[in-house]
């Protein structure tokens, strides 16, 4: 599909850029055409209007560029040559054979082709004066002009699809990107559903077998249960990174006491980690306030939380907090002893359905918990980021705090020094 919107996207823009090209180049030989005609026709114009005569000192005018000659014909039919000095006009017979074809002609001005002269015929009562310039030079400046388009058309056009290559190229990432996503996506969703649909159907075929005795089918029926459970929290959790995705109308948010919603998230947790073994510390500063969706913001504690009682080594502690760290931002930490976790995996733990050890999947874990909180932060125009070091892995969320709890800090900070 990108291969095809590349090569689309380079059709569209070479197609306009040639038209574009060709217009322009037409335009230059067009306007360079009418001015060279004109300029020569002005120049004609005014030597039939002041012919220069023969037997009289006269300087040519400076907009005489054009080699010519001038033809005077008196009402008694005397023939007067004179010109420029570029021609030679011993030869009468041949001016009488080209004065008749000015006069045969129908306009007063045109071209003779087979003399490569631009006549104009001005007639007065006293005298008709024929003009004649030499248009070899003209032709030749377009001659070259043309081929000077078609050269810089040529090296244009193969500029311009170089560029159209690369910004094709560079525009079809973000595409090429979310379509690799979307089919890893949903080439992974289909994994992860294929493994307890098929536990679903081997015991649901051996529930019909009426050989196996009442307590098989108990367990039989335990196993269908226990899948379809872990199916429906893989689709709500695909519902919510789906939903976390949806950028279709901007977030509203409003003032939150993070402080707060930190403290009460931990909660619920001390019994769990508790059962387990393991120990929940937590240092949470007062009143620290941010923009933000509170249940959102707790559903990435919760996901930490989570996460940490899930690969917490056993006897295990838990360390939540959070602190200001000035610039008006704030750093939400989360971080428990484990299995140290490798640069690599670190690079890759907030991708979809990705899991470091893919044996956690028997702990109901899909890998989409850390996405969903990642699209979470960012949509509250946060980071997150892990680091692992020393048996310690650490989840660290940033905001930005609002903009008055700013202000009243910077204050308090003032007041005591």
């Amino acid at each position: 599909m990108t291969k095809k919107l590349r090569h689309k996207f380079i059709w569209i823009t070479m197609s306009i850029l040639t038209i574009m090209l060709c217009i322009i180049l037409f335009m230059l030989y067009f306007f360079t055409k009418i001015n060279l005609e004109s300029n020569s026709i002005r120049m004609m114009q005014d030597i039939a209007l002041h012919p220069v005569l023969p037997h009289v000192p006269n300087e040519l005018a400076d907009d005489i560029r054009l080699p010519y000659f001038t033809l005077q014909i008196s009402p008694q039919g005397e023939l007067i040559a004179t010109g420029g000095g570029y021609y030679d006009l011993s030869d009468e017979h041949f001016l009488k054979d080209l004065a008749e074809d000015t006069f045969s002609a129908s306009a007063p001005m045109g071209i003779m082709k087979e003399y490569n002269l631009r006549y104009y015929h001005l007639s007065t009562p006293l005298k008709q004066v024929l003009v004649y310039a030499d248009i070899s030079s003209e032709q030749a400046t377009l001659r070259n002009l043309m081929r000077n388009c078609i050269f810089i058309g040529i090296l244009c056009f193969l500029v311009f699809l170089g560029i159209s290559v690369l910004l094709a190229g560079w525009i079809a990432k973000p595409v090429e990107k979310a379509w690799e996503q979307q089919r890893r996506f949903i080439a992974d969703a289909s994994h992860e559903l294929k493994t307890p649909l098929t536990v679903i159907m081997t015991n649901a075929e051996l529930l019909q077998n009426p050989d196996y005795k009442e307590e098989n089918r108990t367990t039989f029926s335990s196993s269908i249960l226990v899948m379809s459970k872990q199916m429906r929290s893989l689709v709500e959790q695909m519902l919510e990174l789906a939903r976390t995705d949806s950028i279709q109308s901007g977030p509203v948010f409003s003032p939150v006491n993070l402080s707060q919603i930190v403290s009460d998230a931990v909660l619920p947790f001390e019994p769990v980690f508790f059962e387990k073994g393991l120990a929940l510390q937590t240092d949470i500063a007062e009143n620290i306030r941010i923009n933000g969706d509170p249940a959102q913001l707790r559903q990435v504690l919760d996901i930490l939380l989570d996460n940490a009682g899930k690969y917490s080594s056993e006897k295990g502690t838990t360390w939540v907090t959070l602190h200001s760290r000035g610039r008006g931002r704030c750093l939400l930490t989360v971080a428990d002893e484990g299995s140290e976790i490798s640069a690599q995996d670190l690079q890759h733990l907030f991708k979809r359905f990705y899991r470091a050890d893919p044996a956690r999947s028997r702990t109901g874990s899909f890998g989409l918990g850390l996405s969903i909180a990642e699209n979470i932060v960012l949509r509250h125009k946060g980071k997150i980021w892990a680091e692992s070091e020393n048996g310690i892995n650490t989840f660290f969320v940033e905001f930005e705090m609002f903009r008055a709890e700013k202000k009243r800090r910077r204050g308090s900070n003032r007041q005591l020094h």
